[in-house]
């Protein structure tokens, strides 16, 4: 606004009665504003200033008129280091034509303190010379303050996010550790009942059905010494026994299924890769299922015993959601590993579904694949669209040896 205005020698604060009109307008505008205004010459003397600039500074008008201005309260940085003149953004704004906008300074009273100013530098030119510069200030100390203080309230706020994320984390994080503690405590208490099945009812069964075969044995044997009249008798209890054997038959097979179900023992025995290939082909031959099956683990390398145990039951769980949600004709399973990846690819031709049902909430079956993928170090991606089936990829990586 004052970029063209003609250089003033004379207060602002006290016109004279025969000055021009347009002085005593200027002068009247000047003081009624709040802000700070005042002009220097080619040497940085004061020329003019209005009372609200010369109150902030601690000085009456008249005794800043003919101060250089950057010694008077713009000598030092906020650190008390000197402050060049050659420097001031004030001083470039008429000796290299350099308008500027700072409010990163400070201004200094004459009491020795100082406030936080924002200011405004423009030359001021007379035909087509520049014969100094008019300069507005304003105290924005309160500013600074509420920036300060809202800088401050930020910086709590992102600490407590902060604390509370770190919270969370660590939640999360034992969250996952009991998860995976309940899986190996799961996986011990199945191993025992299967051990205790195993030892305990499958060797009373297997026994009971010896006692059974040799009294059916010696039943025909005594048939043959017997009377006549003894032999319907012998008959029935011959084929009570025969009966019974195929009862404990039966008990025996469902005893070896439940010992599956619980800990197969192909997996302590041939490993994980023997148990997933003999896991595949289980459920396809029971679900009468095509399988176009693909495994290369060459260069596998060898597992701890609870890794391979949450692969195996990932694995069971894939086939177990194909049985009963895929209505599918068709499976392919692609299992590769190296010794840096373990890779698992189920993908079936059934009904699929929409990607928003593996993300259901009581998808128990989906979050406990993936919570034990996660555990691994691994993940678990499902992709699958109505009518063209799903795909189940779980991947994990190992780490090196």
């Amino acid at each position: 606004m004052f970029a063209e205005t003609a250089p003033l020698t004379a207060p602002m604060h006290l016109p004279g009665a025969d000055q021009p009109v347009w002085r005593d307008k200027l002068s009247q505008l000047l003081e009624s504003t709040g802000e700070g205004i005042f002009g220097i010459d080619m040497d940085g003397c004061c020329t003019f200033i209005n009372r609200a600039g010369a109150e902030q500074l601690g000085f009456a008008p008249g005794e800043v008129l003919g101060k250089n201005m950057h010694e008077l309260a713009h000598h030092s940085h906020a650190d008390g280091a000197h402050y060049p003149e050659h420097l001031c953004p004030i001083f470039n704004a008429f000796r290299m034509a350099l308008p500027c906008r700072i409010d990163t300074e400070l201004f200094w009273r004459r009491d020795g303190s100082a406030f936080a100013v924002e200011y405004s530098s423009y030359p001021i030119v007379d035909g087509g010379v520049v014969q100094g510069a008019v300069v507005t200030f304003v105290d924005i100390s309160a500013r600074k303050r509420a920036e300060e203080a809202l800088r401050h309230a930020n910086d709590v706020l992102e600490q407590r996010v902060s604390e509370r994320t770190q919270a969370l984390s660590e939640a999360l994080q034992q969250l996952r550790e009991l998860s995976a503690y309940t899986h190996t405590v799961r996986e011990e208490e199945r191993t025992r009942i299967a051990r205790e099945v195993h030892d305990e009812l499958g060797s009373l069964l297997v026994a009971l059905k010896m006692d059974v075969g040799w009294l059916d044995k010696r039943l025909g044997e005594q048939q043959q010494r017997e009377p006549v009249a003894a032999q319907a008798m012998r008959d029935t209890m011959r084929s009570k026994c025969q009966n019974m054997g195929r009862l404990i038959e039966a008990a025996v097979d469902n005893v070896g299924r439940i010992i599956t179900d619980l800990r197969p023992s192909i997996l302590d025995h041939q490993g994980l890769w023997a148990a997933l290939d003999w896991q595949a082909h289980e459920f396809v031959q029971s679900a009468e299922l095509e399988l176009d099956w693909q495994m290369d683990v060459e260069q596998a390398v060898p597992l701890p015993e609870p890794s391979a145990m949450a692969i195996f039951r990932i694995f069971q769980e894939m086939l177990s959601n194909v049985g009963r949600h895929a209505q599918a004709s068709h499976l392919a399973i692609t299992i590769l590993a190296t010794a840096g990846e373990i890779s698992i690819r189920v993908q079936d031709n059934g009904k699929g579904a929409a990607p928003a049902a593996f993300e259901a909430a009581n998808a128990y079956g989906v979050m406990g694949m993936r919570e034990r993928a996660r555990h691994l170090g691994g993940s678990l991606e499902i992709s699958s669209q109505i009518g063209l089936g799903s795909l189940f990829h779980l991947r994990i990586q190992l780490p090196k040896p």
